[in-house]
């Protein structure tokens, strides 16, 4: 868990790092054309810098050993992180929209160089790099906050594209072009909002696995020496993490000592599940 712990922050760390380095090149490159489509990108990376840093504290807060007051840990503080990126991500989409209608009606007239046309590639390679990056360590310590990230990372690489299309559209005379990426960036940034936010929340309601991953829980119990049938499951998040709870069979006229060390064998078999945190086991006689 430890290892876990110290792999997330590390990402997060990573994540910050280059969100800020990609917000300072873009506002840069921003001011100096004037693009509608790149001042939306660099709000983006804006968003970025503040989800990063939700996202960092949250990791702090989730890696925390379980106390009095939290028995079962601080996973929940990851999902929460999550929820933060989608609420940031919404917000900035409308306000992407709001600012493409006007520079629509305007019709603005603007003059843009090669730098910010380097800048989209730039952001697009980097990008691309840290989705890869953050899916593969998202996916290792069964952390939705990084995998949110990666998501997020991965989309950035389109929306980059979309403003790269843009700005070339205006630097060749189509001038409306660059309101235009602005706004198909909003509507791409409002989806993955939607799409972070559901997958969270449904974290921290408690959701149940998917029945592929209850199928591999009820094989391991059901290969276990003693269990004579497996009467009832259970399992939800907390958090990233799951708990399981379920009945097993055994013969009644086992002692206790018995019985109670074939329940501790099933509980340590389901927790062998890396996203399973704890195992809860009931022994009914049959």
């Amino acid at each position: 868990m430890l290892y876990k712990s110290r792999t997330a922050f590390r990402a997060t760390v990573i994540g910050l790092a280059g969100n800020i380095f990609l917000f300072i090149l873009k506002f840069i490159a921003a001011v100096l054309s004037g693009s509608l489509a790149l001042i939306s990108d660099a709000i983006n990376s804006l968003t970025d810098i503040a989800a990063s840093i939700a996202i960092f504290i949250c990791v702090k807060v989730s890696g925390k050993e379980a106390d009095e007051g939290h028995p079962f840990g601080h996973h929940r503080a990851e999902p929460i992180a999550g929820l933060i990126v989608a609420i940031l991500a919404g917000v900035l989409g409308f306000e992407i929209i709001r600012i493409s209608v006007e520079r629509l009606i305007a019709g603005q007239i603007i003059s843009i160089g090669v730098f910010p046309l380097s800048v989209t590639i730039i952001t697009m390679f980097i990008k691309g790099i840290m989705a890869w990056y953050f899916k593969r360590i998202g996916d290792s310590v069964n952390s939705p906050a990084i995998r949110a990230s990666a998501f997020d990372s991965l989309n950035d690489v389109f929306v980059s594209f979309a403003v790269f299309i843009g700005i070339l559209g205006a630097r060749m005379g189509y001038y409306l072009m660059d309101p235009i990426a602005g706004f198909l960036v909003s509507l791409w940034i409002i989806y993955t909002g939607y799409k972070i936010g559901v997958e969270n929340i449904d974290y921290l309601m408690g959701r149940s696995p998917d029945s592929a991953f209850m199928e591999l829980i009820k094989n391991a119990v059901k290969d276990a020496p003693g269990v004579k049938s497996l009467n009832k499951i259970r399992a939800h998040y907390v958090g990233n993490f799951i708990h399981v709870e379920m009945h097993i069979a055994v013969d009644k006229n086992l002692s206790t000592v018995e019985s109670h060390a074939i329940g501790e064998d099933v509980e340590s078999r389901i927790e062998r599940f890396d996203a399973i945190e704890k195992a809860f086991v009931h022994i009914d006689p049959l």
